[in-house]
């Protein structure tokens, strides 16, 4: 269905971040968003975390490869925190000033789930690296998709194929079944910010809802605070 354009008042971009599971569609749901974004008429980057700028990818590398779990949840951390600084250096902000719209697949609530809450990372040390790599930044709207584990990991298995599980898609059940929880701890006490995304149906369905949350939360703030 085409989208008709959307008018907004400010020129700067919006920053929409995906966070959820392995396995929750996130990349899926990314695109088809970009897809509709564009069919309204609105710019907008995909672009992920670790990663998303040449500095970061490298970073993504080792965090995946293993190398973080081995130097332990702090040094992780950092690892996590030096690629964020590069990513919104060079990508992000970048593009949020040019009046584009961010799409990012994980963002500052992952460190906080993953290494925060399940790697007992004390909460100053996370609190202090956010501060230092994205100061006031912060997204627009964040959609946690939400599946229940045994589908999240099904799915990153049948995605995955014949290749080598990566460091977190190896970790345990009681590890995911945790990690969903601390996104709902999340979704619960930012709810200005968060919406939790049922995505345990197919992609279009979820794309609807995705949708939905995004009219209410973005375009109806921005239709309320435009003159009349």
């Amino acid at each position: 269905m085409a989208e008709t354009a959307v008018k907004r008042p400010t020129l700067r971009g919006r920053f929409i971040t995906f966070e959820g599971g392995e396995g929750s569609g996130k990349s899926t749901q990314i695109r088809k968003l970009a897809e509709r974004l564009d069919a309204a008429q609105l710019r907008a980057i995909v672009t992920r975390e670790p990663g998303g700028s040449p500095g970061a990818e490298i970073i993504r590398h080792l965090v995946l490869s293993g190398m973080g779990k081995l130097l332990g949840p702090d040094a992780e951390t950092l690892l996590f925190a030096a690629a964020r600084d590069d990513h919104v250096r060079t990508v992000i902000l970048p593009a949020l000033n040019q009046g584009i719209w961010v799409l990012c697949d994980r963002f500052f609530d992952s460190t906080r789930a993953y290494q925060g809450q399940l790697g007992q990372v004390l909460p100053g040390l996370v609190n202090a690296m956010q501060r230092v790599t994205i100061g006031d930044l912060k997204p627009d709207l964040t959609l946690i998709l939400d599946v229940p584990v045994e589908i999240g990991l099904q799915r990153a298995a049948a995605r995955r194929g014949s290749g080598v599980a990566d460091r977190f898609e190896a970790e345990s059940v009681k590890f995911h079944e945790d990690l969903r929880e601390a996104y709902k701890r999340i979704a619960a006490e930012d709810p200005q910010r968060c919406v939790l995304i049922d995505a345990t149906d197919d992609p279009d369905a979820v794309a609807s809802r995705i949708w939905t949350a995004l009219r209410d939360h973005l375009f109806a703030a921005a239709t309320a605070a435009s003159p009349a």
